[in-house]
């Protein structure tokens, strides 16, 4: 079965990006099929696996507007069971474009439903990059997903900012998506020599359970640096610090018994 995961936090900066594009390729470089749908309009995803974010044609916006098909959509990248569908800055205006139809934030959720036994059969995963806000592309991101991997930034503010992010979850499970559930919470940018670090840490287990990864992504400069040649850290440099958590994640990850949030 293909399970859809949105990988969601409303504040920019705490790993989304990064954990999409090494998590997906940790996995299929582990033998499971992988689609990226990146659906934040800086297209960060997209030019992480060396794609262009300004492909006029083979992008997420004209899918959703349904100018091209999903087929059309897809793209290869070069690592082997991993495939993407491009972000394009055009994606910013789809709110305001659509303001006038009351079904638009069914309108992924469509086109993957339409495909789950055909085009879509052959992943194991699709992994979606939301954009670092709770807007219309968010909420179709919510709609349309399975489930939920949430990065959290050992830093301060993390889990105030997190209460907000899971009375949206309940709002959407409650409104428009009953059976979407978490995953799993991934503590990101963790420092060691910090004590801040660890607090959080230790919070968020206490309140999040065993929802919470027992893997942490370190602060690691290699992390910062891979996309800059297009390529997953996991890739770029396979030895790192950086690279070896999310190696550990995506088996933690395909080990990790779903239960309902």
């Amino acid at each position: 079965m293909t399970t859809t995961i949105s990988v969601i936090n409303q504040k920019g900066g705490v790993g989304k990006t990064t954990t999409v594009i090494n998590l997906a390729a940790s996995l299929s470089i582990l033998g499971q099929t992988n689609l990226v749908i990146d659906l934040d309009p800086q297209g960060n995803a997209t030019t992480g696996f060396g794609k262009s974010n300004s492909d006029e044609d083979k992008n997420i916006y004209n899918l959703l507007i349904k100018k091209i098909s999903l087929g059309t959509a897809i793209q290869k990248t070069n690592i082997q069971n991993l495939d993407i569908i491009g972000s394009h800055v055009n994606l910013s205006g789809l709110e305001v474009e659509t303001a006038n139809d009351s079904k638009r934030a069914f309108v992924l959720k469509g086109i993957l439903e339409s495909e789950k036994s055909g085009l879509l059969k052959k992943y194991d995963n699709i992994f979606i990059d939301c954009p670092p806000s709770l807007s219309l592309l968010t909420i179709m991101s919510l709609v349309a997903s399975d489930e939920l991997l949430v990065p959290l930034q050992t830093e301060f503010f993390a889990l105030e900012g997190i209460t907000q992010l899971v009375k949206t979850i309940d709002r959407i499970k409650e409104n428009l998506n009953p059976t979407l559930s978490i995953r799993g919470i991934l503590l990101t940018m963790f420092d060691k020599r910090n004590k801040l670090s660890s607090e959080v840490d230790k919070e968020a287990r206490n309140y999040f359970k065993d929802k919470v990864y027992k893997t942490v992504i370190q602060r690691n400069v290699r992390l910062s640096e891979a996309p800059s040649h297009g390529l997953p850290c996991v890739i770029y440099d396979k030895s790192c610090v950086g690279s070896k958590s999310y190696f550990k994640l995506a088996e933690e990850f395909k080990n990790k018994i779903v239960s309902a949030a």
